[in-house]
């Protein structure tokens, strides 16, 4: 698809401001209709603007949803997974291309080096601890890649609050708690995550340690120039 950036007869794909994001989400559907309504909704709009997935892998719960949605929809998919997950994760076919990795931390890294952009979406322990990753990798220079958070039905309201607390109490900078993008449907998530990669030249945070050189941020860009998806 790189082939195609500057071509005329690919205008969607030429416009494109991000290339992969990645998705964070449950193995579970969860009890509401609404949070697979929400993960369709963002393949759907992943496919129309011609922007490839990464994600966790999984062929089950909304991962499974949102995987299938944007592989039959004609973009590239990244799973990275565990190979202790394999069992639970995958219980079907999985979608486009399967990387399996040593343990979680592996997998985390592996996600944030293939993705231009963060979203999550309800999901469990397991969601939230990739969303704090990439929201702490950020405050401290990591990256500045945008992290989007799609609030569907309100479900990460006490979340929120809890960051909101943690400004009241000192312990999260003011300017650290506009990290997060937050929506509640993902066009309006994917137009404001837009308007901040435009903008990324007028940082909302102070970085802890924005020139330094991170073993992190070394393994983040390693051969992603090079990738082709």
């Amino acid at each position: 698809m790189e082939g195609e950036e500057g071509s005329s007869a690919t205008p969607n794909v030429k416009k494109r401001i991000f290339k992969r994001i990645c998705v964070f989400c449950g193995s579970r559907a969860g009890y509401k209709s609404t949070f697979g309504d929400a993960a369709l909704e963002l393949g759907k709009l992943l496919v129309k603007r011609k922007i490839n997935l990464v994600y966790g892998g999984g062929s089950v719960g909304l991962m499974g949803l949102i995987s299938q949605t944007v592989f039959n929809g004609g973009c590239h998919v990244l799973g990275v997974i565990p190979k202790a997950l394999l069992p639970h994760e995958i219980s079907g076919e999985t979608m486009g291309e399967v990387k399996e990795v040593a343990d979680m931390h592996q997998r985390k890294a592996e996600m944030a080096k293939h993705a231009d952009a963060f979203i999550a979406i309800p999901g469990g322990y397991g969601t939230m601890e990739e969303l704090l990753e990439v929201i702490t990798w950020s405050q401290l220079g990591i990256h500045d890649k945008p992290v989007g958070l799609l609030n569907v039905d309100g479900y990460y309201n006490s979340l929120l609050a809890l960051f909101d607390k943690g400004v009241e109490e000192g312990f999260i900078e003011d300017s650290a708690r506009h990290i997060v993008i937050i929506a509640n449907t993902a066009d309006e998530l994917i137009k404001k995550m837009e308007v901040h990669k435009k903008n990324e030249h007028e940082p909302v945070h102070d970085k802890v340690a924005p020139g330094q050189s991170w073993e992190v941020n070394q393994l983040l860009e390693s051969n992603v120039g090079s990738s082709k998806i």
